[in-house]
């Protein structure tokens, strides 16, 4: 299983009626990743006055983030991956370590450290940086992930119905929350840790699909700020 990858990753916001047209002129060229449909969940985490996600969103030469991740609904006894992403003038670095999901929780939480790896360490150390990380948001999605027959290293996928909330933060909950895009948007994402072969390109430039970088944490978390001010100026207008 793998545990460490360094990448770029290129996002997308495009219709449904492209994904079909771009799957198509795709062909049988990808196939099915191991997961192949599956509904994500992710469990962020960050300082009370969200710091990561602030100091992301302000787009740094150098930012990171850290999450716990499952493929289903899980059970305590369920393993899960507890994520650790960087990013770096442009390339992605992610670590991620397989726990059951209570042990995951209780590192994160509580920093029992479940063993001495150097991913360990590595979360263990950000952990003890910020000092008071807790759970902050939940996001689900539904994804069709691929690869390149040829180059495996090259990955697509396409997210959809992308929730988000901000209680019941446990991978052992149902998915559920607030729609983050319109219904008829999907995100797309292609992973690479090369340039993008010539005939995706041809097939991203015929569909006149163009870059559009996207963070659904970040995203998610300005929706919040924007109804809180929205509240605030209720509450001032009575006061």
């Amino acid at each position: 299983m793998q545990t460490i990858f360094q990448r770029h990753e290129i996002k997308y916001r495009i219709t449904r009626a492209q994904q079909e047209r771009v799957m198509a002129a795709i062909g049988d060229r990808m196939r099915a990743d191991s997961y192949g449909v599956s509904t994500i969940r992710n469990v962020y985490f960050d300082t009370p006055d969200h710091r990561l996600i602030r100091r992301s969103l302000e787009k740094p030469v150098y930012k990171e983030m850290l999450r716990v991740r499952g493929y289903a609904t899980a059970r305590e006894d369920s393993t899960v991956f507890v994520e650790l992403k960087k990013k770096y003038k442009g390339v992605v670095y992610k670590r991620r370590v397989a726990l059951p999901e209570v042990q995951a929780m209780a590192f994160l939480c509580g920093r029992e450290m479940p063993g001495d790896t150097q991913i360990l360490r590595e979360i263990d150390y950000l952990l003890d940086y910020y000092g008071c990380l807790r759970p902050t948001m939940f996001l689900s999605y539904d994804r069709q992930a691929f690869y390149d027959r040829e180059d495996p290293g090259l990955r697509l996928t396409f997210d959809d119905r992308i929730l988000w909330r901000q209680e019941r933060m446990r991978l052992t909950e149902e998915v559920g929350g607030r729609l983050l895009l319109p219904p008829d948007t999907v995100l797309m994402e292609i992973k690479t840790a090369t340039a993008l072969p010539l005939w995706l390109t041809e097939i991203l430039t015929r569909e006149r699909i163009y870059k559009s970088p996207f963070s659904k944490y970040g995203t998610a978390y300005l929706e919040t700020v924007q109804e809180n001010s929205i509240y605030t100026e209720e509450e001032n207008r009575y006061v």
